[in-house]
């Protein structure tokens, strides 16, 4: 059976960053299933980030004189900085937008902070390359990443001195879930991967002197267990597809889980060996996935309004920088989570503040105009500090960005109306002040941007 426009919208704007006019014509004769397949189609390829090309050596850092450190430093801001927007370009006009999309998932379910951008884009690489693939296959690499062994200090796990941060967020944050193991099991685990870290070209090693090859129990199993039997055996528990299903829900479907429904993506999650796309097939097809009370009652991440904003319109930056200082004033920087735990999502994207923001940006950036940050101080995020001068001052910036009007309007099918362009542009059905919009405004320029600044628009 034909989705109809509605499902179509509904399912791009979970599964990728929004339904483009442009994709209508497309899409309008595919059934679900069809749909579903030609955004996996599209995703297949896997186009890693390369903007860094070379690793700082911290240790060189510290055995250079003053003027060297300097220079190290702002290196580091600068490789910060354009891997941040070397991402966003990236989604913001790629066709693997499903694959992003899930990129974008992993990178907030697998929170780390690094200020080596090499580790960074390596980290974020791994996510993308498996995005769509093995979950077993994803959690390996990223427990072995420099990225992850820094952040979490398994660097410094051996054996006599076990360090339990790694050990602790595997289970609590990355598979398992609070309520499915134990002080103790964490101690085991620990154990269980003393010795795993990275050498200074950045490649997991394995020290076998600083291993703990002791008998181990965990999670009622007895072993003589390293890093991967742990994650084995954490695999084997079915508690692991409910939690990542459960926070998949929440990201594609709905703030409130519905356990029924949960428990049916964990049995197919389970049953496919942890296999991602059989899961995502599942729920993209599923009948509920559709239901009216799932559309539009999720709020935007600041990067999928961003990169939402981008792709409708098609909008280049001359000045990339603005691109930051919109992730700072929304309050979810790349690369840059708020801890371990990852960025919150939800309701906690929206204060007063961010609000305000969220309506005047896409005002602003489509009519190239002048936008005033008072930036928000994140103690630890020093490296971006800099790039917004004194945090506490308001900052006019000129925006300098171009949206493709031609290209826009051009892609509008012919004959289509205020009220069809409205549904295109927004994941709810038009309220009174919508109508007035759509009503009163006669330019579809002007209707355009209007809509883009309703707080309607930051549903999807």
């Amino acid at each position: 059976m034909i989705a109809n426009a509605k499902q179509m919208r509904h399912l791009y704007a979970r599964a990728g960053f929004g339904l483009r006019f442009a994709d209508t014509k497309a899409t309008a004769n595919l059934s679900i299933k069809q749909a579903v397949a030609g955004l996996f189609k599209a995703s297949e390829a896997d186009n890693p980030l390369n903007m860094i090309a070379s690793n700082i050596s911290y240790k060189d850092f510290l055995l250079a004189n003053e003027g060297t450190k300097k220079m190290f430093l702002q290196e580091q801001r600068q490789q910060e900085k354009a891997l941040n927007i070397s991402w966003m370009t990236q989604m913001s006009s790629t066709d693997t937008q499903l694959r992003e999309k899930m990129a974008l998932f992993w990178h907030n379910h697998f929170a780390c902070r690094t200020q080596n951008a090499w580790y960074a884009q390596q980290l974020n690489n791994i996510q993308r390359s498996n995005a769509l693939g093995n979950f077993k296959t994803l959690i390996l690499q990223v427990s072995q990443s420099p990225a992850m062994l820094q952040f979490l200090n398994n660097q410094q796990n051996q054996k006599n001195h076990p360090n339990e941060n790694f050990a602790r967020e595997l289970m609590e944050l990355f598979t398992i879930g609070r309520g499915n193991y134990t002080e103790q099991d964490v101690k085991e685990s620990a154990r269980a991967f003393t010795g795993w870290g990275f050498n200074k070209e950045g490649s997991f090693v394995a020290r076998p002197n600083l291993h703990d090859a002791g008998q181990k129990t965990f999670l009622g199993k007895t072993g003589n267990f390293g890093g991967e039997d742990i994650i084995n055996i954490l695999l084997e528990k079915k508690e692991t597809a409910r939690f990542i299903s459960k926070k998949l829900y929440k990201y594609f479907v709905n703030e409130t889980p519905d356990d029924a429904h949960v428990n049916a993506m964990a049995d197919v999650f389970y049953n496919a060996n942890y296999e991602i796309k059989p899961l995502l097939e599942y729920l993209f097809t599923a009948d509920w996935f559709y239901a009216e009370k799932n559309i539009g009652n999720l709020i935007k991440a600041p990067v999928e309004f961003i990169v939402g904003l981008n792709r409708q319109f098609y909008i280049t930056y001359q000045n990339p920088d603005v691109v930051l200082q919109f992730e700072r004033a929304l309050g979810q920087v790349l690369f840059y989570p708020p801890n371990v735990a990852g960025w919150p999502g939800g309701k906690n994207w929206i204060d007063s503040s961010s609000l305000m923001y969220r309506i005047k940006i896409p005002a602003t950036v489509l009519n190239g105009g002048v936008i005033e940050f008072s930036g928000k101080v994140d103690p630890e995020d020093e490296a971006f500090i800099a790039t917004t001068r004194r945090q506490q001052e308001a900052v006019a910036t000129k925006i300098q960005a171009s949206a493709d009007w031609d290209k826009f309007l051009t892609s509008i099918p012919q004959g289509s109306t205020n009220a069809t362009i409205a549904q295109t542009l927004l994941a709810v059905a038009p309220t009174g002040n919508i109508n007035q919009i759509i009503n009163k405004t006669i330019d579809i320029k002007a209707l355009a941007i209007e809509l883009a600044s309703t707080p309607e628009y930051q549903l999807c």
